[in-house]
């Protein structure tokens, strides 16, 4: 897997990562649901909904991908040149969250990277 990787090192990793994850962060939190709660932490953005189920998206240095977890279904992004895209099915990053969040909230959600 590290070899479909933009990154050679945890560092880089990190540095390159973790302000996706501040991207998204005020993205979700620029929309103001009530519905919806992000939270964000180092190596972490959670969003909370108000039916208690969790949207998770987080690091996961050792083999340099982002996890998100959602809806009992998980999904490994890896950064190919400089796209966040799903390992097995090549979905980008953006293109999945867009789409739970859409039907997770019932109305169009349109996140950038």
């Amino acid at each position: 897997m590290l070899d479909r990787s933009d990154f050679s090192s945890e560092v880089d990793f990190r540095q390159a990562a973790e302000p996706i994850l501040d991207i998204l962060w005020n993205q979700v939190d620029e929309l103001d649901l009530d519905e919806a709660e992000p939270q964000r932490t180092p190596g972490s953005l959670v969003i909370l909904f108000e039916d208690d189920s969790v949207f998770m998206l987080s690091l996961q240095t050792p083999v340099h991908e982002l996890w998100l977890s959602a809806n009992y279904t998980a999904w490994h992004f890896l950064c190919e040149a400089g796209q966040w895209v799903e390992r097995d099915t090549n979905e980008t990053l953006i293109l999945v969250l867009n789409q739970l969040l859409s039907d997770k909230l019932q109305q169009s959600v349109k996140l950038t990277l």
